[in-house]
């Protein structure tokens, strides 16, 4: 019987384990009884393609400039991660080490 693809990296080499289904690409692990507007949840994948999840520590992988202000985010800061976005630039909203609360990009951290 084959099942659906990866509903996250939409692999065809998925298997079941117990009641669950597998991905071996990208380890994801859902229910196919659960409904498809459950699976919606929004993810993010940091420099090294491990995923993210809200309260997640993170580091920043890159010095990044901080849009409108001369202050430079400098590689290694830690930040805490309070909730993931919907966004084609800055996925993550987070809570940075002597910055405060700003958007960054997920491609720019390092899950710690």
């Amino acid at each position: 019987m084959p099942f659906p693809p990866c509903p996250k990296c939409h692999s065809e080499y998925v298997y079941q384990d117990q009641d669950h289904l597998l991905c071996p690409e990208c380890a994801h692990e859902w229910d196919p009884l659960l409904s498809a507007a459950e699976e919606g949840a929004l993810t993010a994948k940091d420099a090294n393609g491990s995923l993210l999840e809200e309260g997640d520590k993170i580091t920043l992988a890159k010095d990044l400039k901080v849009k409108g202000s001369s202050l430079v985010l400098k590689i290694g800061t830690k930040a805490v991660i309070r909730r993931i976005v919907e966004g084609k630039d800055h996925e993550l909203d987070c809570k940075v080490d002597g910055a405060g609360e700003m958007m960054v990009t997920a491609k720019y951290v390092k899950k710690s």
